[in-house]
């Protein structure tokens, strides 16, 4: 699941002191503005509501007309294509034609209030102004767009935590820094050369908080605006406004054997490894980093921790591990997959199926490329929606084989119900859906409809969605201490199983990834990419 844990009870088992993480309550309409998952959902529709139809109404009125003008265009490429000796130059100046008309026919009057950094050379101050349209044109300050996305984001998230816990007023005080760190982050992905290098944001943003978290420590006064997965999870449901259903199915299929076929095979042989191998004294423990590391990272950990009443420091050790290697998969693989010469198609899928931060899949992706990027997150996502049945199986495994009985042979304790598979489950997946849904059907059934929803990602949904993601790698930093990690570490056991499991996953997950999406759908994916 993707909540917090809320609360911590005294295992029978254990010494007062040491606390069992528990996820208390049963599902309630009040989840509906109490919990992370349904605030991101909501923050999304409202961004991407307001967003479209910015869009939507700016259409000219011979919408209609452009569109079909587009339509024979596009008909007419084809047939160039297809002709024995292709007419390239023919064919560019259709396609030209092709990128005025959606121009005109989808201007974005929300684009000029929502900006990223811009790339500089010399000077960082360049950063903040964008050049003119011709080279007599003075360039622009974007510093009132960014201040749009400043107080934007702090109105949507700030309103979302208030609901949530009461605790808006000690976010905003400390989400303007975790901004200027976000800022600073973009400042440095910018530079030319950096971004010519390949070098993107996340990095950066990591390495900021990273800077501040293992050197002066996070204040904990800043600690209210560290909400790393509330930033990432508003950020996927509007990712899904780009990933349209056509092509959320086609690749859907093969992710669904590389998510669901390989993940429970990578949990149970870990969670073996653990116990009879590296003899682990806490099956909670191993149960938790196994959880942790096959399936997506901190909310499977806190799902699992509370399924099978690990200890707090326990769910800790196993986020610290997940927090520590997503940092170093995100960008080690992308270079990997680069060496050894895979298509984007085969590493998005990769790296879906194994890094554990779906935040971490979708910047690794996009190092690769778009098309990576969007296959790694349709595996991803896949793979999220088994959080709340691995919980529910590891809670019903928990109760009978692990838990002591009473005298009279009744487990103690609760007994897990179908309810925590929806309890557990990751809500957030719900609005990617949702959104992709939407969209795919605005786009299907609207004249020009994909020109329009790609207008409307392009210049608004999109951009901030860059800036939640920024965010959130720098709250990953805040949050990560290698200090702290190192010490609950004890004897070393725990890392050996996390990188022995990892290896595992990264051998099983590259070996279903190419079969399904180099072998067995291979045409279907050549099909949809054209």
């Amino acid at each position: 699941m993707s909540e917090t844990p809320s609360g911590q009870t005294p295992s029978s088992n254990d010494s007062p002191s040491e606390e069992i993480v528990t996820t208390a309550g049963t599902p309630s309409w009040s989840d509906l503005y109490r919990k992370e998952d349904w605030w991101a959902i909501w923050l999304g529709a409202i961004i991407l509501t307001v967003s479209f139809l910015a869009v939507y109404a700016a259409r000219p009125a011979d919408v209609v007309e452009q569109s079909a003008r587009i339509d024979t265009l596009r008909s007419e490429i084809r047939e160039l294509k297809e002709a024995d000796t292709p007419d390239t130059e023919a064919i560019q100046a259709k396609r030209d034609e092709v990128v005025l008309i959606e121009k005109s026919i989808a201007p974005n009057p929300v684009k000029p209030w929502l900006t990223k950094l811009q790339k500089w050379e010399s000077s960082p101050l360049d950063a903040f102004y964008s050049p003119g349209k011709t080279d007599d044109d003075a360039p622009t300050s974007i510093v009132p767009a960014i201040l749009v996305v400043f107080f934007v984001s702090a109105l949507l998230f700030g309103l979302g935590i208030q609901c949530m816990d009461g605790k808006g007023a000690a976010f905003l005080r400390a989400f303007p820094v975790i901004f200027l760190l976000a800022i600073l982050s973009y400042v440095l992905a910018s530079q030319a050369s950096i971004k010519a290098a390949g070098i993107e944001y996340p990095l950066w943003a990591l390495l900021v908080g990273l800077l501040i978290s293992n050197t002066i420590g996070t204040p904990a006064w800043l600690k209210p605006g560290v909400k790393t997965e509330f930033y990432i999870k508003t950020g996927l449901v509007l990712l899904g406004a780009k990933i349209l259903l056509e092509r959320l199915l086609i690749l859907g299929v093969p992710g669904v054997f590389v998510a669901w076929v390989v993940t429970p095979i990578v949990l149970v042989s870990t969670y073996m490894i653990g116990q009879r191998v590296l003899k682990i004294s806490s099956k909670s423990l191993n149960m938790t980093i196994s959880a942790d590391m096959s399936v997506c990272g901190v909310s499977a950990a806190i799902a699992t921790a509370a399924a099978c009443r690990a200890k707090k420091e326990e769910l800790s050790l196993a986020i610290g591990l997940s927090l520590a290697f997503t940092a170093i998969m995100m960008f080690v693989m992308p270079i990997i997959i680069k060496a050894l010469g895979m298509s984007e198609v085969l590493g998005g899928a990769w790296m879906g199926g194994t890094i554990d931060a779906t935040g971490a899949v979708a910047a690794a992706g996009s190092l690769l490329g778009p098309l990576a990027e969007e296959v790694a997150i349709t595996v991803k996502m896949i793979q999220n929606i088994l959080i709340g049945v691995i919980a529910f199986f590891v809670a019903i495994y928990w109760v009978i084989k692990v838990e002591p009985r009473s005298a009279t042979g009744a487990i103690d304790g609760p007994q897990p119900t179908v309810w925590e598979i929806w309890y557990r489950f990751p809500k957030f997946v719900l609005g990617f859906i949702g959104a992709s849904l939407v969209f795919s059907y605005l786009a299907a059934t609207l004249p020009a409809g994909d020109t329009l929803i790609t207008s409307m990602y392009k210049g608004s949904s999109d951009v901030l969605r860059g800036w939640f993601f920024c965010l959130a790698f720098v709250s990953i930093g805040l949050e990560t201490n290698f200090k702290e990690l190192a010490g609950l570490i004890e004897g070393g056991k725990p890392l050996v199983l996390y990188l022995i499991g990892q290896s595992i996953n990264l051998a099983l997950t590259l070996f279903m990834a190419w079969l399904m999406f180099e072998v067995i759908f291979k045409d279907s994916i050549a099909s949809m990419l054209g």
